[in-house]
């Protein structure tokens, strides 16, 4: 079956759309990807989402989801109108949505700790625009059962990545990175993964800060590359809570977003630091957060043969560069290596989701979340093909 996965990350830089074709039935059918596009948000949009997640309204919220369904469903549309699909030929759609809030750890009520999340883009909308089935809001049921709701793209990790002799550790660099543990001759409840921090979330923010909303991103890394890495400010910021704290673990921009990028932005101030030698210090923390998670792993990681990298950050080459130098000897290689688009994966990753759900399969790995069970993640919105 065409299915078509949806993701939009903790940076809200726009719509990730993947047109995979599934062939075979169980947990490992073969994926196929037919076509891959990123869609920018309309001026203004990010800007927005980030201000819903942290201080936003109620209405400002209702609204986003419900205009997010719209760009969510434009974005299919386009992407199959590029591919030379009709939407009659597609069997589903799985969207992420885009995260607004995640309290993997919870709130107290009474005798109760409640753990939410919260995503938007309302797949209602999706359906009806474009006709196709729609499974989405994963991250629920699996905190239902316990577990932190993220990472969720490891079980398609080891689907796409799993090798009966060599042991790979798949980094996903997004607004936040996570990192999955493919032990050789991997079996599902073998597989660990587990967000490790920010990734491009306080690199962005801090470009946006110091260019007054000019820049998105320093491309490609330049300005870091030009910096000197602040080992006071270093320092301070390995010293943050996240990266000692044990897996089962997830975090977002309630962790790293905007209250925290202020109190990094106070702290470089009482260092006189130039904008690339912080930018160098914040890739250089990046970097760190990923290196971390051998602390968590098996024998510390030992027995680790490859490193295999994904997401928007393989483009910035200051960023790639000190990662290949903390994991020397070690080889660090990016998808694309293995024939694989780098910020196609997770939103095919939502694909594989989506037809598991849709074949009455549990998608959740209990050893990656901390579920008590497995569960089968998704909600599904029944579409209606248009005649």
């Amino acid at each position: 079956m065409k299915i078509v996965g949806l993701m939009s990350g903790t940076s809200a830089d726009g719509i990730d759309s993947a047109l995979v074709d599934v062939r075979g039935k169980g947990h490992h059918p073969k994926i196929r990807l037919l076509g891959f596009e990123t869609f920018s948000y309309p001026v203004g949009v990010q800007k927005r989402i980030l201000h819903a997640a942290l201080s936003g309204t109620v209405d400002e919220i209702c609204h986003l989801n419900f205009y997010l369904g719209e760009l969510f469903s434009d974005a299919v549309l386009r992407l199959l109108r590029k591919n030379g699909y009709e939407p009659n030929k597609v069997r589903l759609i799985g969207s992420h949505g885009q995260t607004v809030h995640h309290l993997s750890k919870g709130i107290p009520e009474g005798k109760r700790t409640i753990a939410s999340t919260l995503q938007i883009g309302e797949p209602s909308v999706i359906a009806e625009r474009t006709g196709i089935t729609t499974v989405a809001d994963f991250r629920p049921r699996d905190m239902a059962a316990g577990g932190e709701g993220a990472p969720l793209a490891p079980l398609f990790h080891q689907t796409l990545l799993g090798h009966s002799k060599k042991t790979r550790l798949v980094v996903n660099v997004g607004g936040i990175s996570n990192v999955t543990f493919l032990p050789s001759g991997t079996k599902e409840e073998d597989v660990l993964a587990f967000d490790v921090g920010p990734g491009n979330m306080l690199l962005d923010g801090y470009i946006g800060f110091c260019s007054h909303g000019k820049k998105r991103m320093d491309k490609n890394g330049t300005l870091a590359r030009k910096g000197q890495v602040n080992s006071k400010l270093l320092g301070w910021l390995t010293r943050h809570p996240f990266l000692r704290q044990r897996p089962p673990k997830s975090c977002g921009r309630e962790t790293f977003g905007l209250p925290y990028l202020e109190k990094l932005i106070q702290k470089a101030k009482t260092l006189h630091l130039s904008h690339s030698d912080i930018l160098a210090t914040l890739t250089v923390f990046s970097v760190y957060g990923i290196a971390s998670c051998l602390q968590w792993l098996p024998q510390k990681g030992r027995g680790l043969q490859e490193v295999i990298v994904g997401g928007g950050g393989v483009m910035n080459r200051t960023f790639m560069l000190y990662l290949r130098k903390i994991f020397s000897p070690l080889p660090v290689q990016t998808y694309e290596d293995y024939g694989f688009h780098s910020r196609a994966v997770e939103a095919m990753a939502f694909a594989f989701l989506a037809f598991l759900t849709h074949e009455g399969i549990p998608n959740n790995l209990p050893s990656v979340t901390g579920a008590k069970r497995r569960v089968i993640m998704g909600k599904i919105v029944k579409g209606s093909p248009f005649k």
